[in-house]
């Protein structure tokens, strides 16, 4: 994962407290959101592609007793 340059990051936060000017957490979640949307788009997928590609499975198998 890439970070957003310092200005980049400005940008963001001063669309979103445009949009949103009276609601912190409203600006925060639209930020985070931005943010992982900026990524998925670096890595050439989808938002829900990009979450799902984070996801940890794991790989091991549990044999059954019995």
């Amino acid at each position: 994962m890439t970070k957003p340059s310092k200005m980049e990051l400005r940008k963001i936060r001063k669309t979103v407290a445009s949009e949103f000017p009276n609601d912190p957490a409203l600006q925060q979640v639209h930020v985070a959101q931005r943010l992982i949307a900026r990524q998925a788009a670096l890595e050439g997928m989808t938002i829900p592609q990009y979450i799902r590609s984070l996801r940890k499975v794991p790989v091991a198998r549990r044999r059954r007793v019995g």
